[in-house]
C-alpha cells in the first residue's frame, strides 16, 4: 500500500548465481523448520480482549466512535479503510467516515480532520497516509487531537513514543511485537534491520525495539532509498523487518540462515488470477522461506493483527477519556 521507492540492494546477477550456490549448500546442512509467524491466532485473542472491555464500557453507556479520514482512491488503501470499518461494525464500534478525492484541495482534507477533531461523539481518530503531494502532512498532524489519535500521528503521540513513554502505540509497530514476542523470536541483544523509514510504521517501530525492556534492546539499522548495497545490510539481521512497499524486493540472496523476517506490506502486482491480481510482501516468500528461521505469511501475517491494534487503541483512548477501567486498557 506504500508508494513504491528504488532500492540499491548492490546485487549483479553474478553475485545472486554465487550466493544462492552457497546458500543451498549452507540450507541443505541445516535441518529444520520454518516457524510461520501466523497473525490471525492472535488477532482473535487480541479481539477477544477487546470484546470484553468493551462490554465494559457498554455497562457504563460508553459506546466508542472512530472517526477515518482518507484521502487516496488507491485500491489497496480503500480496501484497507472498509476493512477497518466493517471490522469496527463487527464488534460494535460506530464509525464516521470521511472519504476525499486526492485532486481535493488541502484545504478540503484540513476541514474534515477538523470536523472529526471538534466532534464529541468521536473517541478515536485515524487518518490513513500516505497524503498526496499538495498536502502539508504536518499541518494535518498538528490537527489530530493527542486524546483521540491512535497511530502516534500527532506530534505529541509520537514524541512520546520516542521518548520511552507513549500514549499509544501504532497498530501495525504493535502487531511486529506481538508476532514476535508470541512466536519467542527474542529481540534483545540481537541485530534488527527494518527496511523503510515511514513515520507511520518504520521510525516508531524503530523506536521500540530500541527501548529498554520487553520486546526491545535490540540493535535497529533502518535502510532506505538512499542506503548502499540494501543486501550487505539485511544479512547482518538476525530479525528483518520489511515496510518499504516494493514487492519481492528481498530475496534469498539478501538473508542469513535463520534470520527471522517480518514482512509488513501487502502489494498488489497483476496476475492471471480471477482478480487479476495477487497480493504479494517485500519479500520473495517463495525463496526465502526456505532459508529463514521464521518469516511471515503474506496475507495472513501482520495484516489480521494490524486490525485487531486499530480496535484495541481505539478502546483504550474511549477509556481514557471517559475514566472507565479496562482490564487490558491503558
Amino acid at each position: 500500500m506504500s508508494a513504491r521507492s528504488t532500492f540499491d540492494t548492490g546485487r549483479t546477477g553474478l553475485d545472486r548465481f554465487a550466493d544462492g550456490f552457497i546458500r543451498r549448500e549452507e540450507i541443505q546442512r541445516r535441518v529444520r523448520e520454518t516457524t510461520l509467524l501466523r497473525g490471525r491466532p492472535l488477532a482473535d485473542d487480541v479481539l477477544d480482549d477487546v470484546q470484553t472491555d468493551l462490554g465494559t464500557l457498554r455497562a457504563h453507556g460508553v459506546r466508542p466512535t472512530l472517526g477515518t479520514v482518507l484521502m487516496s482512491d488507491d485500491d489497496a488503501a480503500v480496501s484497507f479503510m472498509d476493512r477497518k470499518h466493517e471490522r469496527c461494525d463487527a464488534v460494535g464500534v460506530r464509525t464516521k467516515r470521511a472519504d476525499l478525492s486526492p485532486d481535493d484541495s488541502a484545504a478540503a482534507l484540513y476541514d474534515a480532520v477538523e470536523r472529526l477533531a471538534t466532534d464529541d461523539e468521536v473517541n478515536a481518530l485515524f487518518v490513513q497516509v500516505p497524503l498526496p503531494d499538495h498536502v502539508d502532512a504536518g499541518a494535518v498532524r498538528a490537527r489530530v487531537p493527542p486524546a483521540k489519535d491512535i497511530d502516534c500521528f500527532a506530534p505529541a503521540t509520537l514524541g512520546r513514543l520516542v521518548a520511552g513513554d507513549p500514549l499509544v502505540v501504532p497498530p501495525t509497530p504493535a502487531a511486529v511485537l506481538k508476532l514476535l514476542s508470541a512466536y519467542d523470536v527474542e529481540t534483545a541483544g540481537r541485530d534488527v534491520v527494518v527496511v523503510g523509514r515511514t513515520t507511520a510504521i518504520c521510525k516508531p517501530l524503530a523506536n521500540l525495539l530500541l527501548a529498554r525492556g520487553p520486546d526491545g534492546d535490540a540493535t535497529v539499522t533502518v535502510c532506505h532509498t538512499a542506503t548502499r548495497d540494501l543486501a550487505a545490510k539485511t544479512r547482518t539481521a538476525d530479525i528483518l523487518v520489511t515496510a518499504a512497499g516494493t514487492p519481492r524486493l528481498v530475496d534469498a540472496s539478501m538473508v542469513s540462515p535463520g534470520v527471522s523476517v517480518v514482512d509488513v506490506s501487502v502489494n498488489r502486482v497483476p496476475a492471471d488470477t480471477e482478480r487479476g491480481y495477487e497480493l504479494v510482501g517485500d519479500v520473495d516468500y517463495e525463496r526465502v522461506e526456505s532459508v529463514a528461521g521464521a518469516i511471515t505469511p503474506v496475507p495472513g501475517g501482520v495484516g489480521p493483527l494490524t486490525l485487531a491494534f486499530v480496535l484495541r487503541n481505539v478502546v483504550d483512548v474511549t477509556a481514557r477519556q471517559t475514566g472507565v477501567d479496562v482490564v487490558d486498557g491503558p
